[in-house]
């Protein structure tokens, strides 16, 4: 049986108005053994139509003032409230959406906290629950096949418990599902704080992580060799200009890949530079300097200190060394002097990234001695790929074929420099990404998913950045849009949390199916938020600015209605290392007392 407490007085569209009645204030009612909430904000009122009970929420409350006699000064006050509704009832179960509106006179009742909680998903269909409802207290069981298979957001204010909920969201998952995501998903987790290098989410002898550090010997990124050598991602990271240099890196790649396979074709290549530019009949100088520079790169002296001593003769157009030997098409220099030396170069030493740039000057010098190219137009993108390359090694390792997949992956960017958590996160995520659709077992519906969850995005997803090159930021905005626009079908899912999701593309934002937020007090957040979620009731954004740690809003396409939740805190051993720093425990003595 339930509690009446009013009836309705006026219904206007779907703004309904209740007399609550007097006796119907309290804050928590029990009956019969059962707990309901009293009428105030935000709390849910039951109007029963007939055998249909039309569900609403509280929006607002307001006294009514009447005399009992025109000409007497005694007064008294009605109680009203405004109800907005929701859904409704049939046959013990709800369903959302305004269908049916009451009439004046019908009776408004409480509903149970029980009740409460089966319409937002408090049934024993799914033991998913990472918190319970803020008001009623009453654990709530998430959609999870709903939920992860989607695109989610978690938004919030830094220390409004963001990490926590990203962090229970997944150790909930493993924990419940742990046995069952073996070799039908992959779990990316690109961390940019080093927040989830212990036993968060997973006992860190149960997952991969990758701790990168530029400053010292520590792990590396393996990188498959196609990967690296593609010419789109090189002319990216180099920012190489479209109608001269990309051409060029073209160039360097087609070359390998037709002689790959060939036995000692790099020796090869080497000697046949040098030959073509101490041999040709009209010498260019730009030639000297660049096979100076090779010398430096395969490491060898006699070759260094040959091509130290060597003069460059403008008007008669000719190389000699120290010793008086002459290098030109009519010269015996090369052969007599300079080939033993080449031939005798030893380039087993040589990784991916020394291969790359020795590649880049043995053609920009074939191309200075043939005339296919100015050493000037050229020579800007060498400097950025010497650069570049100096900061990748130490974080990077290419590799023919990639190590197993592991169940969960953490790539910690916590000892990275800002230029390589900008460019990281791109070639990972196009490795990850490239690799899981080639996947010969995907089908369709995909049989496997790959679910990519960054920390902290806005360092990389941000349109706001002026530290990069404009082509290169959008190629990195491309990639990830792809990703967030194409993923699905391929099983491919973003988990994106940000403390400014005003930064974030909006193409990005746009896609994201499901989002917790926290608390927002910046007004350009706040304007996204209420741009972008077309499922967020005004009620429930008002709240957005006000919400205590831990607690969230709830929305999206796998959620029936908004909701505020508050997610449970996880063990400390178990939390993400974002806690707040404890200045009493911090202050409290002295050291030295």
């Amino acid at each position: 049986m339930s509690i009446i407490v009013g009836e309705v007085i006026a219904v206007t569209g779907t703004k309904i108005s209740l007399r609550i009645f007097e006796d119907s204030s309290q804050e928590t009612i029990f009956y019969e053994g059962v707990k309901y909430r009293g009428v105030s904000l935000r709390e849910h009122i039951s109007i029963q139509r007939g055998f249909i009970d039309i569900v609403c929420m509280v929006e607002g409350e307001y006294l009514d003032e009447r005399k009992f006699l025109e000409e007497s000064d005694k007064t008294f006050y009605i109680r009203k409230v405004d109800v907005k509704p929701i859904g409704f009832i049939l046959n013990n179960k709800f369903h959302e959406g305004v269908k049916y509106m009451p009439m004046i006179r019908d009776k408004a009742s409480l509903l149970s906290e029980a009740v409460v909680g089966s319409i937002y998903g408090a049934s024993k269909t799914s033991n998913f629950s990472i918190g319970s409802m803020l008001k009623e207290d009453v654990s709530i069981n998430l959609p999870w096949t709903k939920l992860f298979n989607s695109h989610l957001g978690i938004f919030g204010n830094t220390g409004s418990g963001k990490s926590n909920t990203l962090a229970k969201l997944y150790t909930t998952l493993f924990k419940e599902k742990h046995v069952f995501l073996k070799d039908k998903s992959r779990f990316l987790i690109m961390d940019f704080n080093g927040e989830y290098t212990e036993n968060q989410i997973l006992k860190s002898d149960e997952k991969r992580v990758t701790r990168l550090n530029q400053r010292g010997e520590m792990d590396r990124f393996m990188i498959e060799s196609s990967h690296f050598w593609d010419a789109e991602t090189l002319s990216l990271l180099f920012q190489a200009t479209n109608n001269t240099q990309q051409p060029f890196i073209r160039r360097v790649l087609n070359g390998r890949a037709l002689y790959k396979n060939v036995p000692d074709s790099l020796n090869t290549y080497v000697e046949k530079t040098f030959e073509k530019a101490f041999s040709s009949g009209e010498p260019k100088p730009d030639a000297l300097e660049l096979c100076r520079e090779i010398a430096k790169i395969v490491n060898n002296e006699p070759l260094q200190y040959l091509l130290r001593g060597m003069i460059y003769n403008h008007q008669q157009k000719y190389f000699k060394d120290s010793s008086g030997r002459y290098y030109n098409s009519n010269g015996d220099g090369f052969n007599a002097n300079m080939k033993p030396v080449v031939s005798s170069i030893d380039l087993n030493f040589l990784d991916d990234f020394s291969e790359l740039i020795l590649r880049f000057y043995l053609q920009l010098c074939s191309d200075v001695v043939l005339g296919y190219a100015q050493y000037e137009h050229i020579q800007p993108v060498l400097s950025r790929a010497k650069s570049s390359i100096a900061g990748l090694r130490s974080v990077l390792k290419v590799v023919e074929v990639p190590p197993p997949p592991a169940l969960l992956e953490v790539i910690s960017l916590k000892n990275c420099s800002s230029d390589i958590k900008k460019i990281l996160p791109l070639l990972i995520a196009k490795n990850h990404y490239a690799s899981h659709k080639k996947s010969d077992s995907l089908g369709s519906p995909p049989t496997r998913t790959l679910h990519i969850i960054i920390d902290e995005a806005h360092n990389i997803l941000s349109e706001q950045s002026t530290r990069e090159h404009e082509v290169w930021k959008d190629y990195r905005l491309e990639l990830f849009e792809e990703i967030v626009k194409e993923g699905r079908k391929y099983g491919v899912f973003l988990t994106l949390a940000s403390q400014r999701p005003a930064d974030i593309s909006p193409t990005i934002i746009s896609q994201i199916h499901n989002f917790f937020i926290h608390r927002l007090v910046n007004e350009r957040d706040l304007k996204l938020i209420d741009n972008t979620i077309s499922t967020l009731d005004l009620s429930s954004k008002s709240l957005i600015p006000t919400l205590a740690k831990g607690c969230c809003v709830v929305t999206g396409t796998a959620f029936e209605l908004p909701m505020i939740l508050k997610v449970d805190p996880l063990l400390k051993e178990h939390r993400p290392s974002s806690d707040d720093v404890d200045l009493e425990k911090l202050w409290a003595h002295h050291p030295l007392l």
